[in-house]
């Protein structure tokens, strides 16, 4: 039969016909890719990476899942590239992931299972991060959030539709499953199996060879290990902090902004006076009446109060305008009209009816003008310090955004540059156990997200009294360490993959003696290698074991 096609296709016949079978292969596949995409290539003619059903996930899904699962990876190693996420099999992984969550919400939606808009949206509300300053959600704070993550509210519809979608079929899936009895008796019937043996361990470094590799072994051994030696990327970061002692000449304040700020704050220098009082609330007149009578009669307030099952409240130090917002003004009148230890009222408050006793007096007296300079002057120059300090900062943006590197601007001001040691990622000093400098703990993370050298910023230390310029002087990739400067550890690597492969042939080895009923011990001492430790005999039981 095949000889039969060979023949058929050298032919002019078959030439022909293979000739328009290839024509409509290649109309075939154009047709689809248009129908697809509305343009030649993609994957499988269209924007999606794999078909689950009638599901289909696209290449953006993928790139956000991957991107999503390598941000939570760096949690835990800040190095890491999407280069070596890749080539770990990350993207293998977020792609599973993707098509087992589609899977399961294709045969929810084959069997009834949905999620609907209204279910969505109430797990949407529920979620902290779109509540806004009121603690409630916030159509705003969702949508910044969501630019700022760069999701579309589609795609989070689905994922939560999904998640909704996987809880109703696997939660009941689960809910009482049990394992047969006879299942269970049989294994934990294991848990008392005892076995008795001996255990042989054969090092790798034992069976490492005495001669050296020559370079060309050294260097293959490198390259086919170079993702081993990488090295996370590094960072030199220059930088320069500065206060309100960077700012000159500020003008002390003049007789009429102190003037102005004492006419301000006119009620906090004028004479004030406050009053601890004790007050007894009851339910009628009538009855705070009686009680007064009691008191009048030499009996305290408090026994008063407690022989009717009340207790008396403790208000102040409290100046009257506070009394009055607490309570009402007639209570603070009665209160601020009463002398020291003697009793004020019956009076109408918000509920029922006030007894009052001042307990205390304490009155401050207030200022002049000519008293209260001093603090007024220093706290005007402390505002106008502030105010020159924002102001200077922002003429320091100015000069960033205009292009001025930092080390004009550190010129400029006076400041001294200080520079890093190399710096990873995770806050610390690349090669050594130690962290960067504290100051750098707000910027860091700025700091290497910057796309080269030489782009200085601004940012503040502590709100408006400490600021830091700052900039990344040198950035090293990650990369693999050159060959040159780790030979010792790769001549060390290698020399212990190769006693890595000696240590599994001689297991092997042992091992055919030992099925032939051999002695462990004699296999092992017939190898003749140095250094083995003895064959150990063990009698144990499972439980114990585990």
């Amino acid at each position: 039969m095949l000889t039969f096609f060979r023949s058929f296709m050298t032919s002019k016949v078959g030439l022909f016909v293979a000739l328009a079978f290839l024509g409509l292969i290649a109309l075939a596949f154009a047709a689809g890719d248009i129908s697809s995409s509305g343009q030649f290539g993609g994957v499988a003619g269209g924007d999606r990476v794999a078909t689950v059903g009638s599901r289909k996930i696209s290449t953006a899904e993928l790139s956000q899942g991957a991107t999503n699962a390598l941000d939570q990876v760096k949690q835990e190693n800040p190095g890491l590239t999407m280069k070596q996420f890749v080539a770990a099999g990350g993207l293998t992984d977020a792609l599973e992931q993707l098509i087992d969550r589609a899977a399961i919400s294709v045969f929810g939606a084959e069997h009834g299972i949905t999620a609907s808009n209204r279910l969505i949206d109430s797990e949407i509300a529920q979620i902290s991060a779109f509540n806004g300053p009121d603690g409630k959600f916030s159509q705003t704070a969702y949508q910044a959030l969501l630019q700022q993550r760069g999701l579309s509210e589609a795609a989070v519809r689905q994922d939560i539709a999904d998640s909704l979608v996987a809880r109703q079929v696997l939660v009941p899936a689960a809910f009482g499953a049990r394992m047969p009895k006879g299942l269970v008796s049989r294994y934990a019937a294991l848990l008392t199996e005892r076995r008795a043996g001996s255990i042989a361990l054969l090092p790798s470094a034992a069976f490492v060879p005495k001669d050296e590799p020559d370079a060309a072994a050294l260097a293959a051994f490198y390259t086919a290990h170079r993702a081993d030696y990488t090295r996370p990327e590094r960072r030199v970061v220059r930088y320069a902090l500065f206060d309100d002692t960077a700012i000159r000449n500020v003008p002390a304040p003049t007789e009429a902004e102190i003037a102005a700020r004492y006419s301000a704050d006119k009620a906090r220098y004028a004479p004030s006076e406050n009053r601890t009082i004790t007050q007894l609330i009851l339910p009628t007149e009538a009855a705070a009446k009686a009680v007064l009578a009691e008191v009048t009669a030499g009996k305290s307030l408090a026994a008063a109060a407690g022989a009717k099952g009340l207790t008396t409240a403790t208000l102040g130090p409290i100046a009257r305008p506070a009394l009055a917002a607490q309570t009402n003004e007639a209570v603070a009148a009665a209160a601020f009209s009463a002398t020291p230890q003697k009793m004020a009222g019956p009076v109408r408050a918000a509920v029922g009816w006030a007894l009052l006793r001042v307990d205390a007096i304490e009155q401050k007296p207030g200022k002049t003008l000519g008293q209260a300079r001093g603090e007024i002057t220093a706290a005007i120059a402390a505002d106008k310090q502030h105010a020159a300090l924002v102001e200077f900062s922002a003429k320091v943006e100015d000069e960033f955004d205009n292009g001025s590197s930092l080390g004009d601007v550190a010129k400029e001001l006076g400041l001294t540059l200080q520079q890093t040691d190399p710096l990873t990622a995770d806050g610390k000093v690349y090669g050594k156990d130690a962290p960067a400098p504290a100051e750098l703990a707000r910027v860091l993370a700025t700091a290497f997200s910057m796309e080269r050298e030489g782009q200085p910023q601004l940012a503040e230390i502590e709100a408006g009294k400490q600021f830091i310029v700052f900039d990344v002087s040198q950035i090293t990739p990650s990369a693999a360490a050159p060959i040159t400067e780790i030979r010792p550890q790769v001549m060390a690597d290698l020399m212990l993959q190769k006693g890595s492969a000696a240590a599994k042939a001689a297991a092997e080895k042992v091992q055919a003696q030992a099925k032939k009923n051999s002695d462990l011990a004699a296999a092992m001492t017939a190898l003749r290698v140095a250094g083995l430790p003895p064959v150990d005999r063990l009698e144990i039981s499972r439980q114990q074991f585990a």
